[in-house]
């Protein structure tokens, strides 16, 4: 799988990613248990996925290795608007691509605004809508 880097179990922070079940999720809550007598601390921890909102948990010795998405931040115009959809075009590279429009920025969602995105595993997500001036 492309697009990771490896990473310790106890490095992870809530907000942070973490792959669960070759899902790229966001970290909500951590529970460090106390080291045994024979072996290091579990950690566990509860996540939600990036694209389907999905809670998924994972449950590791502190020492063991994970797998974390590589996330790139990126602004695009928005180009065009129909239904759930939306046309953009990347300010850096100007590549155009339709992505979904999320429920809770549908409102937002118009031409010519500018947003931020984020690209991960191959998938692009929209994060937030910028205020025009």
């Amino acid at each position: 799988m492309g697009d990771t880097i490896f990473s310790s179990m106890g490095e992870l922070r809530v907000g942070k990613y973490v792959i669960i079940d070759d899902v790229p999720c966001r970290v909500v809550s951590m529970d460090k248990s106390k080291p045994g007598k024979h072996g290091a601390a579990k950690i566990r921890i509860d996540a939600m996925g990036l694209f389907d909102n999905g809670k998924r948990s994972l449950m590791k010795s502190s020492d063991a290795d994970v797998q974390v998405p590589i996330i790139e931040r990126k602004r695009a115009q928005v180009v065009s608007v129909s239904g759930t959809m939306a046309q953009l075009m990347d300010l850096a590279s100007y590549e155009t691509f339709d992505v979904t429009i999320p429920e809770d920025m549908a409102k937002d969602i118009e031409v010519g605004r500018e947003i931020q995105y984020m690209v991960t595993m191959g998938k692009k997500l929209l994060l937030r809508v910028y205020d025009t001036e």
